[in-house]
């Protein structure tokens, strides 16, 4: 299984973006950016001048994770600033397709996010305009959270639902060493942590932990 690695600058010291950004860069796939405006989610993080900026200084392609209200409007700017991945969720868009193509079309892989509680299934027929699936592990809004086993099952049936597409799948919260196997062993095969990369005294060796127990687990 080829694993993916995208640390959550959600973790990092936001005085010290572009810093956190080379802390991982030798060893990261990509670097995963949430974005969120205190409506879709209970919080406020950053939007897209940061986002530009980071572009600006960014080795690691921009894994960009929006957890807003309204992305038909907002999404595909991110791509036009040079995000390589645009995450949008399936709760907020009202016309998904038409999205999904919008950010193609700038230039940006698309992913298309779920709640842990937000069943797969119904969103099959969007499967030819994606690029990942994103299976929420925990409820959208902190880092920092415990890691919820109720969300494997649709993992696992995003998964079954993936077949032999060309569709990553990727977890995202409380992803740590013990719990990366689980999602790993679910069929996950890219993978967002903050915490258990940010929290650690040398990010990149982190890192490099995480992905040697995803593709134990995945093998």
């Amino acid at each position: 299984m080829s694993v993916r690695i995208s640390p959550s600058i959600l973790s990092a010291d936001f005085g010290r973006l572009a810093e956190a950004e080379r802390a991982v860069a030798a060893e990261a796939d990509w670097l995963h950016v949430d974005v969120m405006d205190n409506h879709f989610v209970p919080n406020l993080t950053l939007g897209l001048p940061v986002v530009a900026a980071l572009q600006e200084h960014a080795t690691l392609p921009l894994d960009c994770h929006l957890m807003i209200e309204d992305p038909d409007r907002w999404a595909t700017a991110y791509a036009e600033v040079g995000a390589r991945n645009v995450t949008f969720h399936a709760e907020a868009a009202a016309a998904p397709v038409r999205l999904a193509r919008s950010i193609r079309a700038a230039g940006a892989r698309v992913g298309l996010a779920v709640k842990p509680a937000t069943p797969i299934e119904g969103y099959a027929d969007l499967l030819g305009e994606l690029d990942m699936i994103l299976v929420m592990t925990v409820e959208p809004g902190f880092g920092g959270q415990q890691f919820l086993d109720l969300a494997l099952p649709n993992v696992r049936r995003a998964r079954a639902l993936i077949g032999d597409l060309d569709i990553w799948l990727q977890v995202d919260g409380g992803v740590d060493a013990e719990t990366i196997v689980r999602c790993a062993e679910a069929g996950a095969d890219t993978f967002v942590a903050g915490s258990a990369v940010y929290a650690c005294p040398d990010p990149a060796a982190a890192v490099r932990r995480l992905r040697a127990a995803a593709q134990a687990a995945g093998d």
